[in-house]
C-alpha cells in the first residue's frame, strides 16, 4: 500500500464522533483546493488517537496531509447489490507557510501520526 500527500486549506473541522461498543473514534477535516475553474472539497478522516491532533486546526490554515486511500465493499446479504466506498485516512499533517505559523503561533512540527502500527485502525472497525 502506498502513502500519498496533498496540500489544501482547512475548510471545516468536525467534532470527533464515536462509534460502536469499542469506542472507535473518527474526525473529519475537509480540505479545500482551488484549481482555478472550481473549488474541490476533500474530506479527510483522522482516526482513533489522531482525532485529538487536529484540535488546534482552524478554517483557513494551510496544511499538507500524508494519507492512504482505503476502499471497502459492503453488501447487506448475498442476494443484495454490493456497494463500494472509498475514504482518505490521514496519517499525519504539517502546517504550511510562515504566514500560518506567524498568525497562529503554532509550529509546523509533524503531528497526527500513529506512533506504532498497533494504533492504526483495523480494516473491519466500521462498515464505511
Amino acid at each position: 500500500m502506498s502513502d500519498w500527500s496533498m496540500r489544501g486549506k482547512v475548510h471545516l473541522v468536525e467534532p470527533t464522533k464515536t462509534y460502536g461498543q469499542n469506542g472507535f473514534r473518527k474526525r473529519l477535516v475537509v480540505l479545500e483546493q482551488d484549481n482555478g475553474r472550481f473549488t474541490n472539497h476533500i474530506p479527510v478522516e483522522f482516526l482513533k488517537n489522531a482525532c485529538d491532533s487536529v484540535d488546534e486546526l482552524k478554517p483557513g490554515d494551510e496544511i499538507e496531509v500524508s494519507f492512504r486511500i482505503n476502499g471497502r465493499k459492503w453488501q447487506r446479504d448475498a442476494g443484495s447489490e454490493a456497494k463500494y466506498f472509498v475514504s482518505i485516512e490521514a496519517l499525519r499533517f504539517d502546517l504550511v507557510g510562515a504566514k500560518t505559523r506567524a498568525a497562529s503561533g503554532r509550529s509546523s512540527e509533524p503531528t497526527g501520526s500513529y506512533p506504532d502500527e498497533s494504533e492504526a485502525p483495523a480494516d473491519d472497525d466500521v462498515p464505511f
